[in-house]
Protein backbone atom coordinates (compact mmCIF):
# COMPACT_ATOMS: atom_id res chain seq x y z
CA UNK A 1 0.00 0.00 0.00
CA UNK A 2 2.90 2.32 0.75
CA UNK A 3 4.14 1.86 -2.83
CA UNK A 4 0.74 2.90 -4.18
CA UNK A 5 0.80 6.02 -2.00
CA UNK A 6 4.18 6.88 -3.50
CA UNK A 7 3.10 6.15 -7.07
CA UNK A 8 -0.23 7.98 -7.07
CA UNK A 9 1.04 11.60 -6.87
CA UNK A 10 3.58 10.88 -9.65
CA UNK A 11 0.85 9.27 -11.75
CA UNK A 12 -1.32 12.36 -11.27
CA UNK A 13 1.59 14.57 -12.37
CA UNK A 14 2.06 12.47 -15.53
CA UNK A 15 -1.68 12.28 -16.21
CA UNK A 16 -2.36 16.02 -15.91
CA UNK A 17 -0.94 17.17 -19.30
CA UNK A 18 -2.49 14.11 -20.98
CA UNK A 19 -5.92 15.00 -19.57
CA UNK A 20 -5.64 18.65 -20.61
CA UNK A 21 -4.43 17.75 -24.11
CA UNK A 22 -7.20 15.17 -24.49
CA UNK A 23 -9.83 17.72 -23.41
CA UNK A 24 -8.46 20.05 -26.07
CA UNK A 25 -8.93 17.33 -28.66
CA UNK A 26 -12.40 16.59 -27.28
CA UNK A 27 -13.70 20.11 -27.96
CA UNK A 28 -12.25 20.13 -31.45
CA UNK A 29 -13.48 16.71 -32.51
CA UNK A 30 -16.91 17.17 -30.97
CA UNK A 31 -17.31 20.12 -33.33
CA UNK A 32 -16.21 18.03 -36.32
CA UNK A 33 -12.55 19.10 -36.62
CA UNK A 34 -9.88 16.42 -36.25
CA UNK A 35 -7.00 17.99 -34.35
CA UNK A 36 -3.88 15.83 -34.39
CA UNK A 37 -1.88 19.04 -33.90
CA UNK A 38 -2.28 18.62 -30.13
CA UNK A 39 1.37 17.58 -29.90
CA UNK A 40 2.60 20.61 -31.84
CA UNK A 41 0.39 22.96 -29.83
CA UNK A 42 1.79 21.46 -26.63
CA UNK A 43 5.29 22.20 -27.90
CA UNK A 44 4.38 25.82 -28.56
CA UNK A 45 2.71 26.11 -25.16
CA UNK A 46 5.71 24.58 -23.40
CA UNK A 47 8.18 26.90 -25.12
CA UNK A 48 6.12 30.04 -24.49
CA UNK A 49 5.56 29.11 -20.84
CA UNK A 50 9.29 28.60 -20.22
CA UNK A 51 10.24 31.81 -22.06
CA UNK A 52 7.60 33.96 -20.33
CA UNK A 53 8.46 32.48 -16.93
CA UNK A 54 12.09 33.51 -17.37
CA UNK A 55 11.10 37.04 -18.48
CA UNK A 56 8.70 37.47 -15.56
CA UNK A 57 11.20 36.18 -13.00
CA UNK A 58 13.83 38.58 -14.34
CA UNK A 59 11.26 41.38 -13.99
CA UNK A 60 10.81 40.49 -10.33
CA UNK A 61 7.21 39.28 -10.54
CA UNK A 62 7.93 36.34 -8.23
CA UNK A 63 5.16 33.82 -7.61
CA UNK A 64 2.85 35.40 -10.19
CA UNK A 65 5.30 34.46 -12.95
CA UNK A 66 4.17 30.86 -13.34
CA UNK A 67 0.52 31.85 -13.58
CA UNK A 68 1.32 34.48 -16.20
CA UNK A 69 3.28 31.79 -18.06
CA UNK A 70 0.24 29.49 -18.04
CA UNK A 71 -1.97 32.25 -19.41
CA UNK A 72 0.58 33.08 -22.11
CA UNK A 73 0.77 29.41 -23.13
CA UNK A 74 -3.00 29.31 -23.61
CA UNK A 75 -2.94 32.45 -25.77
CA UNK A 76 -0.06 31.04 -27.81
CA UNK A 77 -1.98 27.80 -28.28
CA UNK A 78 -4.99 29.70 -29.64
CA UNK A 79 -2.82 31.70 -32.06
CA UNK A 80 -1.00 28.59 -33.27
CA UNK A 81 -4.10 26.44 -33.74
CA UNK A 82 -5.72 29.27 -35.71
CA UNK A 83 -3.49 28.16 -38.59
CA UNK A 84 -5.30 24.82 -38.49
CA UNK A 85 -8.63 26.64 -38.49
CA UNK A 86 -7.77 28.75 -41.52
CA UNK A 87 -6.53 25.71 -43.44
CA UNK A 88 -9.27 23.23 -42.50
CA UNK A 89 -12.33 25.47 -42.13
CA UNK A 90 -11.82 28.21 -44.71
CA UNK A 91 -9.51 26.58 -47.26
CA UNK A 92 -11.11 23.15 -46.71
CA UNK A 93 -7.75 21.40 -46.49
CA UNK A 94 -7.52 17.81 -45.31
CA UNK A 95 -7.55 18.08 -41.53
CA UNK A 96 -5.08 15.25 -40.95
CA UNK A 97 -2.53 16.76 -43.33
CA UNK A 98 -3.01 20.21 -41.83
CA UNK A 99 -2.50 18.88 -38.29
CA UNK A 100 0.59 16.92 -39.33
CA UNK A 101 2.07 20.02 -40.94
CA UNK A 102 1.54 21.98 -37.71
CA UNK A 103 3.26 19.27 -35.67
CA UNK A 104 6.30 19.49 -37.94
CA UNK A 105 6.18 23.30 -37.90
CA UNK A 106 6.06 23.45 -34.09
CA UNK A 107 9.28 21.49 -33.66
CA UNK A 108 11.21 23.60 -36.14
CA UNK A 109 9.68 26.87 -34.93
CA UNK A 110 10.57 26.33 -31.27
CA UNK A 111 14.15 25.38 -32.19
CA UNK A 112 14.43 28.48 -34.37
CA UNK A 113 13.06 30.77 -31.65
CA UNK A 114 15.44 29.27 -29.09
CA UNK A 115 18.34 29.91 -31.48
CA UNK A 116 17.20 33.50 -32.08
CA UNK A 117 16.60 34.43 -28.44
CA UNK A 118 19.09 32.25 -26.58
CA UNK A 119 21.68 31.10 -29.11
CA UNK A 120 21.03 27.41 -28.31
CA UNK A 121 18.40 24.80 -29.10
CA UNK A 122 16.77 25.22 -25.69
CA UNK A 123 15.65 27.88 -23.26
CA UNK A 124 17.84 28.81 -20.29
CA UNK A 125 17.26 26.92 -17.05
CA UNK A 126 14.87 28.44 -14.56
CA UNK A 127 15.16 27.80 -10.85
CA UNK A 128 12.96 25.00 -9.45
CA UNK A 129 11.22 27.38 -7.06
CA UNK A 130 10.10 29.51 -10.02
CA UNK A 131 7.87 26.75 -11.37
CA UNK A 132 5.14 24.71 -9.69
CA UNK A 133 6.00 22.83 -6.52
CA UNK A 134 4.29 19.91 -4.87
CA UNK A 135 1.86 20.81 -2.13
CA UNK A 136 0.04 19.06 0.69
CA UNK A 137 -3.50 20.23 1.42
CA UNK A 138 -4.10 20.72 5.14
CA UNK A 139 -6.90 18.66 6.74
CA UNK A 140 -7.77 16.87 3.47
CA UNK A 141 -4.40 15.12 3.47
CA UNK A 142 -5.37 13.49 6.77
CA UNK A 143 -8.30 11.59 5.23
CA UNK A 144 -7.53 7.84 5.29
CA UNK A 145 -6.53 6.32 1.93
CA UNK A 146 -7.76 9.26 -0.20
CA UNK A 147 -5.69 11.87 1.62
CA UNK A 148 -2.23 10.41 0.88
CA UNK A 149 -3.18 9.76 -2.75
CA UNK A 150 -4.99 12.95 -3.78
CA UNK A 151 -3.92 15.64 -1.33
CA UNK A 152 -0.30 14.85 -0.43
CA UNK A 153 2.69 15.96 -2.54
CA UNK A 154 0.43 16.92 -5.45
CA UNK A 155 0.85 19.78 -7.93
CA UNK A 156 -1.82 22.47 -7.99
CA UNK A 157 -2.00 21.97 -11.77
CA UNK A 158 -3.60 18.58 -11.12
CA UNK A 159 -6.56 20.30 -9.50
CA UNK A 160 -6.75 22.63 -12.52
CA UNK A 161 -7.08 19.56 -14.75
CA UNK A 162 -9.80 18.11 -12.50
CA UNK A 163 -11.65 21.43 -12.66
CA UNK A 164 -11.52 21.43 -16.45
CA UNK A 165 -12.86 17.86 -16.47
CA UNK A 166 -15.94 18.99 -14.52
CA UNK A 167 -16.34 22.16 -16.58
CA UNK A 168 -16.09 20.22 -19.85
CA UNK A 169 -18.58 17.60 -18.68
CA UNK A 170 -21.05 20.31 -17.64
CA UNK A 171 -20.66 22.27 -20.88
CA UNK A 172 -21.06 19.20 -23.09
CA UNK A 173 -23.95 17.60 -21.22
CA UNK A 174 -25.87 20.41 -19.56
CA UNK A 175 -25.68 23.55 -21.72
CA UNK A 176 -27.23 24.61 -25.04
CA UNK A 177 -23.73 25.47 -26.28
CA UNK A 178 -22.58 21.90 -25.68
CA UNK A 179 -25.62 20.50 -27.48
CA UNK A 180 -24.99 22.75 -30.48
CA UNK A 181 -21.31 21.84 -30.49
CA UNK A 182 -22.03 18.11 -30.47
CA UNK A 183 -24.63 18.50 -33.19
CA UNK A 184 -22.04 20.21 -35.42
CA UNK A 185 -19.80 17.17 -35.03
CA UNK A 186 -22.59 14.74 -35.83
CA UNK A 187 -24.82 16.37 -38.46
CA UNK A 188 -23.44 19.80 -39.47
CA UNK A 189 -25.89 20.31 -42.33
CA UNK A 190 -28.87 19.54 -40.09
CA UNK A 191 -27.42 21.88 -37.46
CA UNK A 192 -27.14 24.65 -40.03
CA UNK A 193 -30.75 24.11 -41.06
CA UNK A 194 -31.73 24.82 -37.43
CA UNK A 195 -29.94 28.17 -37.51
CA UNK A 196 -26.65 27.10 -35.91
CA UNK A 197 -23.57 28.78 -37.36
CA UNK A 198 -21.40 25.72 -37.89
CA UNK A 199 -18.29 27.67 -38.91
CA UNK A 200 -18.52 29.87 -35.81
CA UNK A 201 -19.03 26.86 -33.51
CA UNK A 202 -16.04 25.09 -35.01
CA UNK A 203 -13.85 28.16 -34.59
CA UNK A 204 -14.86 28.49 -30.94
CA UNK A 205 -14.17 24.80 -30.32
CA UNK A 206 -10.82 24.99 -32.08
CA UNK A 207 -9.76 28.01 -30.03
CA UNK A 208 -10.69 26.20 -26.81
CA UNK A 209 -8.75 23.20 -28.09
CA UNK A 210 -5.68 25.34 -28.74
CA UNK A 211 -5.89 26.97 -25.30
CA UNK A 212 -6.14 23.64 -23.47
CA UNK A 213 -3.41 22.01 -25.57
CA UNK A 214 -1.08 24.98 -25.00
CA UNK A 215 -1.85 24.77 -21.28
CA UNK A 216 -1.03 21.04 -21.35
CA UNK A 217 2.42 21.75 -22.76
CA UNK A 218 3.04 24.47 -20.19
CA UNK A 219 2.01 22.22 -17.32
CA UNK A 220 4.32 19.48 -18.57
CA UNK A 221 7.34 21.79 -18.75
CA UNK A 222 6.64 23.65 -15.50
CA UNK A 223 6.17 20.50 -13.42
CA UNK A 224 8.57 17.92 -14.87
CA UNK A 225 11.44 20.11 -16.11
CA UNK A 226 13.27 23.37 -15.49
CA UNK A 227 13.77 24.37 -19.13
CA UNK A 228 12.28 23.73 -22.58
CA UNK A 229 13.89 21.90 -25.45
CA UNK A 230 12.39 20.27 -28.52
CA UNK A 231 12.09 16.85 -26.87
CA UNK A 232 10.36 18.18 -23.76
CA UNK A 233 6.98 16.99 -25.05
CA UNK A 234 8.47 13.85 -26.70
CA UNK A 235 5.28 12.75 -28.43
CA UNK A 236 2.97 12.96 -25.42
CA UNK A 237 0.51 14.93 -27.53
CA UNK A 238 -0.19 11.73 -29.43
CA UNK A 239 -0.68 9.87 -26.15
CA UNK A 240 -3.19 12.63 -25.27
CA UNK A 241 -5.05 11.85 -28.50
CA UNK A 242 -4.99 8.15 -27.54
CA UNK A 243 -6.39 9.20 -24.15
CA UNK A 244 -9.25 10.94 -25.96
CA UNK A 245 -10.03 7.85 -28.06
CA UNK A 246 -9.66 5.50 -25.10
CA UNK A 247 -11.94 7.82 -23.12
CA UNK A 248 -14.63 7.61 -25.81
CA UNK A 249 -14.71 11.39 -26.47
CA UNK A 250 -16.22 11.88 -23.02
CA UNK A 251 -14.85 14.09 -20.24
CA UNK A 252 -15.15 11.50 -17.48
CA UNK A 253 -13.77 8.82 -19.78
CA UNK A 254 -10.78 11.06 -20.48
CA UNK A 255 -10.15 11.26 -16.72
CA UNK A 256 -10.04 7.49 -16.39
CA UNK A 257 -7.91 7.03 -19.51
CA UNK A 258 -5.54 9.80 -18.42
CA UNK A 259 -4.99 8.14 -15.04
CA UNK A 260 -4.41 4.80 -16.78
CA UNK A 261 -1.71 6.22 -19.05
CA UNK A 262 -0.31 8.25 -16.15
CA UNK A 263 0.22 5.05 -14.20
CA UNK A 264 1.79 3.45 -17.28
CA UNK A 265 4.39 6.26 -17.32
CA UNK A 266 4.93 6.07 -13.57
CA UNK A 267 5.44 2.33 -13.60
CA UNK A 268 8.99 2.66 -14.92
CA UNK A 269 10.02 4.95 -12.06
CA UNK A 270 9.12 2.33 -9.46
CA UNK A 271 10.00 -0.85 -11.36
CA UNK A 272 13.11 -1.40 -9.28
CA UNK A 273 10.92 -1.49 -6.15
CA UNK A 274 8.80 -4.34 -7.54
CA UNK A 275 10.65 -7.68 -7.24
CA UNK A 276 8.99 -9.16 -10.31
CA UNK A 277 10.30 -6.36 -12.57
CA UNK A 278 13.50 -5.23 -10.84
CA UNK A 279 15.74 -7.38 -13.06
CA UNK A 280 14.29 -6.08 -16.33
CA UNK A 281 16.25 -3.50 -18.37
CA UNK A 282 15.32 0.14 -17.78
CA UNK A 283 14.89 0.73 -21.54
CA UNK A 284 11.81 -1.49 -21.48
CA UNK A 285 10.08 0.83 -19.01
CA UNK A 286 10.93 3.85 -21.15
CA UNK A 287 9.08 2.11 -23.96
CA UNK A 288 6.30 0.83 -21.71
CA UNK A 289 3.87 3.83 -21.81
CA UNK A 290 3.88 3.90 -25.61
CA UNK A 291 3.55 0.11 -25.81
CA UNK A 292 0.55 0.26 -23.49
CA UNK A 293 -0.92 3.04 -25.66
CA UNK A 294 -0.66 0.91 -28.80
CA UNK A 295 -2.13 -2.15 -27.09
CA UNK A 296 -5.02 -0.15 -25.63
CA UNK A 297 -5.83 1.38 -29.02
CA UNK A 298 -5.73 -2.05 -30.71
CA UNK A 299 -8.10 -3.52 -28.12
CA UNK A 300 -10.55 -0.63 -27.84
CA UNK A 301 -10.37 1.15 -31.21
CA UNK A 302 -12.98 -1.17 -32.70
CA UNK A 303 -15.41 -0.17 -29.98
CA UNK A 304 -14.63 3.54 -30.17
CA UNK A 305 -17.24 5.55 -32.00
CA UNK A 306 -16.29 9.18 -32.47
CA UNK A 307 -18.41 12.04 -33.80
CA UNK A 308 -19.83 11.04 -37.18
CA UNK A 309 -18.79 14.18 -39.05
CA UNK A 310 -15.34 14.42 -37.44
CA UNK A 311 -12.79 15.03 -40.17
CA UNK A 312 -15.36 15.81 -42.84
CA UNK A 313 -15.05 19.10 -44.70
CA UNK A 314 -18.17 21.16 -44.04
CA UNK A 315 -20.07 22.06 -47.17
CA UNK A 316 -23.02 24.33 -46.51
CA UNK A 317 -24.61 23.31 -49.81
CA UNK A 318 -24.55 19.61 -49.01
CA UNK A 319 -27.73 17.94 -47.74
Amino acid sequence: MELIYQMFPIALMCATPLILGALGGLFSERSGIVNIAVDGTMQIGGFVAAAILIVCMDAGLGGASKWIALLASMIAGVVFIALHGVASIHFKADQTISGTALNVLAGGLTIYLCQVFYGTRQTPFFTPDASFQRMTVPVLSEIPVIGPMLFTNVYSTTYIAFAFILITWFIMKKTPFGLRLRSCGEFPQASASMGINVVKMRWIALCISGALSGLAGAVLVLTTSNYYFVNSIHGLGFVAIATLIFGQWNALGVLGAGLFFGFAQTFGYFSSSIPLFSAMPSDFFTLFPYLVTIIALIIFSGRSVGPKASGEIYDSGKR
